[in-house]
């Protein structure tokens, strides 16, 4: 089979429309706003809602408050805040955004979890320029995406992805061709895709639809290669989409709004850098193995700070829920990202980190109450 490229043209069938469209389609079916509303687990005992790094993504928000309802019925505190990828959106009195930015300390990007009391938005002019402006990096990225498999001049970057792998000539061929159909196929309906579907997962979702005509084992080792492949796109992708980290804080606090550092482990040099923010994540499904040594972290710093003016630091935990995940059918569903839960957090309830909470004078609720103050005071 010859090699495929960026310049080549397939035959689309009726099969690979359907399909684009429906990962594009932001209108929900009955099956899929039933696995929305109702949850699998239910936890009657958890009194306390702390969910401030959650992502919608395509499912509204009134059926998401009815799967919080479902969730936690009896439930008598409450502060969910979304965080979207770099689009502000709002839940009840509160929004919220995750930020890309740029720390120069460390010549990396980084990500901030930013939130607000819903009137201090209305004058977020130059933020929401700051926003769409990072926005594009997502979008963009999946062009970069899609052109280092199927356009030769990046084959350079595709070979270092393939050597990570070890894939085969028949999964290289394989991907070749299904992102060139994805491409083409993004060509075609480019006016009907709406700018929520231009990012990485757009490809590693049309790979999980192929299941429907290729085995499982194929698409498994087709993902493998796509996974190395964007790996090897972020640590390439210029870093002009995002404004510094620093700049993105200073325009936060003229706005009086809240700042929090999510992913702690993979981004724990932001933590020496002093940085005017309100709280850490100790906790997320991707960052579990240092949440005691962080509690103390933060601990000792909140002491050190007893007999100044600074605010202490706050204690969080995100659940980093995707919503969108719970969209997709259970077979095409990453098991991992699809069992976490707005609001639910283990560790809050884990007895040896919660030895160092008691130690740290912290729970849910007194944190609930420290951050809803500090987002609605004057």
């Amino acid at each position: 089979m010859p090699p495929v490229s960026k310049s080549d043209h397939l035959e689309l069938t009726d099969w690979d429309v359907a399909t684009y469209r429906m990962l594009i389609s932001e209108k929900l079916t009955p099956e899929q706003i039933e696995r929305i509303v109702v949850p699998p687990v239910v936890y009657p005992k958890q009194n306390s809602v702390l969910a401030v790094h959650w992502h919608p993504e395509i499912v509204p928000m009134d059926l998401i408050r009815r799967r919080i309802d479902a969730t936690f019925p009896n439930r008598t505190e409450q502060l969910a805040i979304p965080t979207q990828h770099n689009i502000l959106t709002t839940f009840d009195d509160f929004t919220g955004v995750e930020v890309d930015c740029y720390a120069p300390e460390f010549n990396r990007k980084v990500q901030l979890l930013i939130h607000f009391e819903n009137s201090r938005v209305e004058r977020a002019d130059v933020f929401r320029h700051m926003l769409a402006h990072t926005f594009k990096y997502r979008s963009r990225q999946l062009f970069a995406f899609i052109d280092t498999i199927i356009d030769p001049q990046f084959d350079r970057h595709f070979q270092r992805a393939v050597e990570k792998t070890g894939a085969t000539d028949e999964i290289i061929q394989f991907v070749k061709r299904n992102t060139l159909r994805l491409f083409q196929l993004f060509q075609q309906f480019e006016s009907e895709t709406p700018s929520s579907s231009i990012k990485n997962k757009l490809l590693t979702h049309y790979f999980d639809a192929l299941r429907d005509q290729h085995d499982d084992r194929k698409i498994l080792q087709a993902k493998a290669l796509l996974k190395a492949v964007k790996k090897v796109v972020k640590a390439n992708f210029s870093l002009e989409y995002f404004y510094q980290d620093r700049e993105v804080i200073e325009e936060v606090r003229a706005l009086d709004g809240g700042i929090v550092i999510p992913h702690p482990e993979q981004f724990w040099p932001i933590l020496l850098a002093d940085y005017d923010v309100d709280g850490y994540e100790v906790w997320n499904p991707q960052s579990q193995e240092y949440t005691e040594f962080l509690i103390n972290v933060v601990n000792r710093e909140n002491k050190s700070r007893a007999n100044t003016s600074r605010r202490p630091i706050l204690i969080f935990m995100g659940d980093d829920c995707h919503m969108g995940e719970k969209v997709k059918e259970p077979r095409h569903q990453d098991s991992e990202k699809a069992g976490r839960e707005i609001g639910v957090q283990h560790a809050w309830d884990d007895l040896g980190i919660r030895k160092s909470l008691i130690t740290a004078g912290v729970d849910r609720n007194s944190v609930i109450h420290a951050y809803r103050d500090l987002l609605t005071s004057p």
